[in-house]
This record gives structure tokens, C-alpha cells and sequence, in this order.
């Protein structure tokens, strides 16, 4: 009998029965401690000596207070809008009987500015540094709530994973929304494909990066940053289709005043610790196979649910891919953007379809109550107020989001690939089903710049499968190669058979080029990849779920890692982290000892 969504659900819960039962049992201890009342009068003092007169009176006669973990900085696009959100929230929160302070702030790094940079190895521990700092501002023990502003990609997964360590709180995250849309994605790609065959210069790329990345708000693609906002909606911990709509509009602004009123009003069967359960941690796989989103995920929600007490394994992803069908194509698995998403029908036609046909697991608690029900509807302004509406029952452009029952494909995006090379992770919903399996020799690099030299020179005109190892968490931070997406595009275009096999992070806008990425065991922790030789036969099966080298790796030496340094940009920091974080299939992580 095959499986169904509730049968992994349970499958999940019966796994972590026993840490799940820890951390239940240590929010339920936190949940009856004091917080201000429980704070002796030079702490309360320190605690609110900088609020107005008004708000020092609600925090001493009862009122809720909310902390404000916030991301903004202004130079990164996605996190500028956050400027503002603090006296929106607070003004609200007054209006509410309540308060709201900035508790503290996260770094927020972008791996647009870093992708192809020595700063990309600080970009995966970013997200444990961020879980960590959202530890540190709410651990003051001055709030009875908290709203997280965060939307890119590794700060979503950071913020709920220190949030979670307060999970008996109530507490929401807070999106900024996309950017309008600016130049075509097809247009880019194209742009970028011609600058990496030389035909272009450098002054034409940027003037189309700087078409496509334009103003506020996240990027348009549907990489990481986009998919977190997906997947808070999927998990219940956003207002229903808050994801995707513009910063600087009314309704923008108008949700973020009214997820601090809403948050006051949560209860303790509210707390973040009840809602992020192994059934809203499955709700938010489904929504990332069935929009195609990013590989990023498979090392993020393993980490996040491991912070609920909640043990999820690559099977699981992969035993949900085969259940799941494809609704959304949206760039790089379509033309459009995450404006053109919204517009088809969203969030809400997603919910509905997978709801209505059993894909969701409804036994679960959100921030708006039992059941999924209510992520079925969208917001709109009726004056000031916002109101929420029945979303679309049909797509409004076929091309970009359909119905479970005539989807894009029968299977989500993602495939768990075994074999002698260990196991490994693979987006497939961008890549034509003719370039799924790729049987070639092997060209070892240990440097994804040798990989882009050996192709300016004309050295990799052939089928091949690149093999670019010591990429993992442990050797350098497991950094994004997606600067070798262009290369690797302009051979398939020219009829070669390539692929990529790594030990690294592809991006969240893997492509239509074969990467079985995230290779467990690592070189540096003598994975069989650090066994592989030029000229090996290397067979990636995104099909069959096959990941081989047709050698005999028993008698050979393990590569040793070249590298001097992990010296300048701040990566000496860094190598605690490196020596203790947890394998890729267990995300890839440095809290759990």
C-alpha cells in the first residue's frame, strides 16, 4: 500500500517520541516560570528605562508586552523594508492595551552579494549565529510574545530555531514581501549565459543584474528567501498570504500592524511550541515539493525541527516527493517570478488544492487556530482594517500554478540519491527529464574556480560529470557553487552530458542542470567522494535514485585537503563551527552536541 502524507507524519512522531517528549516537557517548565512580574525591581527597572511614560505604566500594571527580533539592515534589499516595522508594531500595540520593544538584532547576510566569494563560507553558520542571537535578545525574560522579522535564507530558519528555544511564547514571523517584478527571468539567464561564453562584457551583466534587482523587497526568483516565506505559511506561523505581497503598499504595512494585534491575542495553545510539530513541519516539505522550491531546505528543516524535538531524515523528504505532485512553476523551474505566483492564485489556491485532496496534514495548530483552514483565504483592506476573503478555487494562469489534479508532474521537486558515493540530494523540477541521468567520466576539482578556468580554456567540451569536493560544512562552510551554473547551462545547451557532484551547496535556484549536491559523508570526513579520480565513471540516476562510481575505491587513498587558511573575512572566526557541525543529512548544524 503506498504511502500517505499522515503515514509519514506518524512514522516522524513515533521517531521523536522521546525528544519531542523532552522539549514539550521543557517549554511546559519555562510556560509556568514568572517573566516580568518574576523579575526583581533593578532588573524590571533596566528592562524598560528607555520606554516612553505610557508604556513603562502598561509593562508595571500587566500589559503584554512583545519583543521585536528584527533583521534590517540597509543595504540588503529584503531586510531595508524592516526599517519602519518596529513603530508600526508598536503603535499598534498600544492601540491593543499592549507593548512592544526591539529585544535585539540579527546579522542578516545575502548570498547574492557573497555567491562566488570567500564570504559564502561564513553564509551556512550564519543561520546557527542567528539562532543564537535570537537566544540572546529573548532571554531577557521581558516579553510575552514575539514577532521575528526576518525573510532571507538562512535568517528564517535562525530566527525560529532561537525562537524555538522559547517556544512557550506565542510568537509570528514578519515578511517584508518581494520587490516588482524587473527584468524578465528568462532575459537574465540569457544574459548571464552570454557573459560566461565571453560574448558580453562585464558593464552589460551589470546593468542586467541591476534590471532584476531593482528596489526593496526580496528578489523575485523562487530561490531560498521566497521559499522560507512559502514555508512559514505552510507551518501556520504567518498571517494567512502575508508572503508575498509588496513592501511600501497599505496592505503591507496594514499586515504588519495587524500581526501585532493578533499576536497579544494568542494563548499558550498558541505557544511556538505547539505549533511547530512533526505535522506542520511535514506541511511545510509539501509546500516546498509541491512549488519546486529550494534545495537549501533539506539542510534547514532537518535543523529546525531538531530544535522542536523533531527527527526528520532525507527519506522523509523523499518518501513525500513521490506522493506530492508539482503545482508551481515559477523561476528557475518557469518564466515567472513570485509576483506572477501571487497573482495566479498563491498561497491560498496552494493550501486549498493540497488540503482538499489530503496532501496537508490538517491535525495541527497555527497561529489562527486549529486546522489549515483559514491559510485558505487572502487579506484585503477594507478602510484601515484588514480584512480576509476566500482565496482563488482556480488558477488564474495555468502556466504558473495548477490544480493537484492536472499538475506540472506526478512527483515534487526533489530526489534522495544513494550508492558507494554515499547519499546526496537533487532538484529535479527544472530539469528536463532527458538530462536526468548522466553516465560520464569523472574531472575532479577541489576549487570551484579551477572548475571555471578549465572551462574558460575549452578543457570541459565533452560529456562529464564535475566532481568538486572538499565543499563540505566541515572543509569551508559548505558555500553555494552557483557561479558554476552558467558554465554548466552553456554545455548542455551545445549537446554535452554534464552534471555536477558536490560535497557543497548549490543555490536555492538550482537549475536545469543535473547537481547532486550535499554529498554525506564529506571529503574532509573520508567520504568516498574524497576516493574519486579523473576519469571514473560516474553514474547520477535523478531517476532511479541512483549515485555510483563504477571503481574500486577500496585500495585508494583519501584525497587530503589543500587548503593553508581559512584566514581573512572574518572565517578564522569560524572554526569552532567547522569542527562541530553535524553532517549535511542532519542539517548541517553546530547547536546539538
Amino acid at each position: 500500500m503506498a504511502l500517505t502524507v499522515a503515514d509519514i507524519v506518524r512514522r516522524i512522531e513515533e521517531r521523536s517520541k522521546d525528544s519531542r517528549a523532552a522539549y514539550l516537557e521543557k517549554i511546559k517548565a519555562m510556560s509556568g516560570k514568572p517573566r516580568r512580574e518574576g523579575l526583581a525591581c533593578g532588573n524590571l527597572a533596566h528592562g524598560f528605562a528607555a520606554a516612553e511614560a505610557g508604556d513603562k505604566l502598561r509593562m508595571r500594571t500587566g500589559g503584554k508586552n512583545i519583543g521585536i527580533v528584527t533583521s534590517y539592515n540597509d543595504m540588503l534589499s529584503a531586510h531595508a523594508p524592516f526599517k519602519d516595522y518596529p513603530d508600526q508594531i508598536k503603535d499598534a500595540a498600544r492601540k491593543a492595551g499592549g507593548t512592544a520593544q526591539v529585544a535585539g538584532g540579527t546579522p542578516a547576510m545575502c548570498d547574492g552579494v557573497t555567491q562566488g566569494q570567500d564570504g559564502m563560507e561564513l553564509s551556512l553558520f550564519s543561520r546557527d549565529v542567528i539562532a543564537m542571537a535570537t537566544g540572546v535578545a529573548l532571554t531577557h525574560d521581558m516579553f510575552d510574545a514575539a514577532l521575528c522579522l526576518g525573510v532571507c535564507d538562512k535568517i528564517i530558519p535562525g530566527l525560529l530555531m532561537g525562537a524555538l528555544s522559547f517556544g512557550h511564547l506565542p510568537i509570528m514571523m514578519v515578511p517584508a514581501g518581494p520587490m516588482t517584478s524587473g527584468l524578465p527571468n528568462k532575459e537574465k539567464a540569457r544574459i548571464r549565459g552570454l557573459y560566461a561564453q565571453g560574448k558580453i562584457g562585464r558593464d552589460e551583466l551589470l546593468e542586467g543584474e541591476m534590471a532584476s534587482y531593482h528596489s526593496q523587497g526580496t528578489c523575485t526568483f523562487y530561490g531560498t528567501a521566497n521559499t522560507n516565506q512559502m514555508m512559514m505559511e505552510m507551518m501556520g506561523l504567518h498571517l494567512p498570504s502575508a508572503a508575498f505581497v509588496n513592501p511600501g503598499t497599505p496592505l503591507r504595512e496594514a499586515l504588519t500592524r495587524r500581526v501585532a494585534e493578533h499576536v497579544l491575542t494568542m494563548d499558550e495553545d498558541r505557544a511556538l511550541g505547539h505549533i511547530v510539530s512533526a505535522g506542520s513541519i511535514v506541511n511545510g516539505i509539501v509546500g516546498l515539493l509541491a512549488t519546486g522550491g529550494s534545495t537549501n531546505h533539506t539542510l534547514h528543516i532537518p535543523a529546525l525541527a531538531r530544535s522542536a524535538g523533531v527527527i526528520l531524515t532525507w527519506q522523509d523528504f523523499a518518501d513525500l516527493s513521490s506522493i506530492v505532485p508539482l503545482l508551481a512553476r515559477v523561476y528557475p523551474n518557469g518564466a515567472a517570478d513570485v509576483n506572477h505566483f501571487h497573482a495566479s492564485g498563491g498561497m491560498a489556491f496552494i493550501v486549498r488544492e493540497l488540503l482538499e485532496n489530503d496532501l496537508l496534514c490538517n491535525d495541527v495548530m497555527t497561529a489562527m487556530g486549529p486546522g489549515m483552514e483559514a491559510y485558505t483565504r487572502e487579506p484585503f483592506l477594507d478602510g484601515d482594517e484588514v480584512v480576509w476573503k476566500a482565496g482563488a478555487t482556480k488558477s488564474l494562469n495555468e502556466d504558473i500554478l495548477r490544480p493537484v489534479s492536472k499538475p506540472f508532474a506526478a512527483q515534487g521537486g526533489l530526489k534522495l540519491l544513494k550508492g558507494n558515493l554515499g547519499e546526496s540530494v537533487i532538484k529535479v523540477s527544472a530539469v528536463d527529464p532527458k538530462n536526468r541521468k548522466v553516465h560520464a567520466p569523472a574531472v575532479v576539482f577541489e576549487d570551484q574556480d579551477d572548475f571555471l578556468t578549465a572551462f574558460k580554456a575549452g578543457e570541459l567540451e565533452k560529456d562529464f560529470v564535475a566532481v568538486v569536493r572538499f565543499q563540505g560544512p566541515a572543509a569551508n562552510g559548505m558555500p553555494e557553487l552557483h557561479k558554476l551554473s552558467p558554465a554548466l547551462g552553456v554545455l548542455q545547451d551545445k549537446g554535452f552530458k554534464v552534471a555536477l557532484l558536490t560535497d557543497g551547496r548549490m543555490s536555492g535556484a538550482s537549475g536545469k542542470t543535473p547537481a547532486a549536491i550535499h554529498v554525506t559523508p564529506e571529503a574532509l570526513r573520508d567520504g568516498p567522494i574524497g576516493k574519486v579520480q579523473d576519469g571514473d565513471i560516474i553514474l547520477l540516476d535523478a531517476e532511479e535514485g541512483k549515485l555510483e562510481v563504477e571503481a574500486d575505491l577500496s585500495g585508494r587513498e583519501q584525497a587530503r585537503h589543500q587548503r593553508n587558511s581559512h584566514d581573512g573575512l572574518g572565517r578564522e572566526m569560524f572554526a569552532p563551527l567547522r569542527a562541530a557541525v553535524s553532517p549535511a543529512n542532519e542539517g548541517a548544524c553546530t547547536l546539538f552536541g
